[in-house]
């Protein structure tokens, strides 16, 4: 019985070490991939994404969207918002979806006018 609850105790040991190690390591990808991620994206569209809540990525993905081009954008918005609609048998969840990607991807074409226009004024001086 002695033996038994030593074995028992050694191979508790041993996994909660092996889990440990891998939690860690699981953690610094993370925290690579989190980094690698914000360098992709300028300071002001990585704050977008935070505050909606929603990355540029997916909210082009949810209105198949490939460029920022806004007519193209509008058009897939009103269409999916649409055929989302609960009062025609849609998702509520799906539509909220597609609301959010339309205000991610406003504010991204905001920050790029934006951009434009502080280039536009360094040009100037």
């Amino acid at each position: 019985a002695k033996y038994l609850a030593q074995i028992i105790l050694v191979g508790a040991q041993v996994v909660g070490r092996a889990f440990m190690r891998a939690l860690r390591q699981e953690f610094a990808a993370s925290q690579a991939a989190a980094d690698a991620r914000g360098r992709a994206e300028r300071p002001q569209s990585a704050a977008a994404s935070r505050i909606i809540g929603i990355s540029l990525q997916e909210a082009q993905q949810i209105l198949n969207v490939s460029s920022l081009n806004p007519e193209e954008i509008q058009k897939n918005y009103d269409h999916l918002f649409k055929v989302n609609d609960k009062s025609v048998g849609g998702s509520f969840y799906l539509q909220s979806k597609v609301v959010r990607a339309k205000e991610r991807l406003d504010e991204e074409l905001r920050i790029q006018a934006k951009g434009d226009k502080e280039k536009g004024r360094k040009a100037e001086t």
